[in-house]
């Protein structure tokens, strides 16, 4: 649904232009465009290094399918495993590790087997979810650089084009087109920052929380597998991670 967002708010711009009697190809404008769109670009490559600007590109697939954990099978994994503790003994779980797909959660299993204690697992685990968390909080942390250089950038090219505006002071038709497109970079920066970079950024956290709150109920799965928890234990500390529809159901 934010793709339809974007093009909702781009639709009513260009709508509102031609209701005021503008027409929507004075708003095309390359110079305009390389000008907010380079520039930005150019100062976000200032700012965050290669990695993280690729791992923002590739979340900009959110726009359209944004990601969703699957809270039901997960917690069926979980239960799996602690049955299979409690059953056969945690040196059992070996043998489960290589049909793990979430690497949390196969890393997890993997220290439980090695025998490592309570305390450093809760640590290990916290140390790697926080790493994973900085990585995700840096991708935002793109797209609201972009939503606060752009609008600057637009500002540029707008006194940039009229500078060359008043070198033609003395052509009075040629005058007024000129500041019409001087102002187009203008537009391109702000509209730009507030339709796709600035929501695009908020997105981009609300997913990275959902993954978070994820990644946190695996932890708290993993320790009480690592504990011997029994499945209702195992439940209890699960039950408030899990999404209101998967608690409906359980109700």
């Amino acid at each position: 649904m934010s793709l339809v967002g974007v093009l909702l708010a781009l639709a009513s711009i260009i709508t509102a232009n031609i209701i005021e009697g503008g027409n929507p190809l004075a708003l095309i404008d390359v110079p305009a465009f390389f000008i907010v769109l380079g520039s930005t670009f150019g100062a976000c490559v200032v700012q965050f290094p290669l990695k993280t600007l690729i791992g923002s590109m590739k979340q900009m697939k959110w726009m359209i399918a944004p990601p969703k954990p699957d809270y039901a099978a997960q917690v069926e994994t979980l239960e799996n495993m602690t049955s299979i503790a409690r059953q056969q003994g945690l040196l059992a779980l070996e043998n489960q590790i290589p049909g793990i797909t979430d690497q949390l959660t196969q890393s997890g299993l993997q220290m439980i087997v090695d025998g490592v204690d309570k305390e450093q697992l809760v640590d290990l685990l916290e140390k790697q979810i926080s790493t994973e968390e900085f990585e995700l909080e840096q991708n935002a942390k793109v797209f609201e650089a972009f939503g606060g250089y752009a609008p600057c950038m637009g500002i540029v090219g707008a006194v940039l084009g009229l500078i060359h505006a008043m070198g033609l002071l003395d052509q009075p038709e040629l005058l007024g087109p000129s500041i019409g497109v001087a102002f187009t970079a203008t537009i391109y920066g702000v509209v730009s920052a507030n339709t796709i970079f600035l929501p695009m950024g908020n997105r981009c956290k609300r997913c990275n929380h959902e993954l978070l709150k994820f990644k946190e109920m695996t932890m708290e799965g993993l320790i009480s597998i690592a504990s011997g928890e029994n499945t209702m234990q195992l439940k209890r500390r699960l039950e408030p991670y899990l999404p209101p529809e998967m608690l409906g159901e359980k109700k």
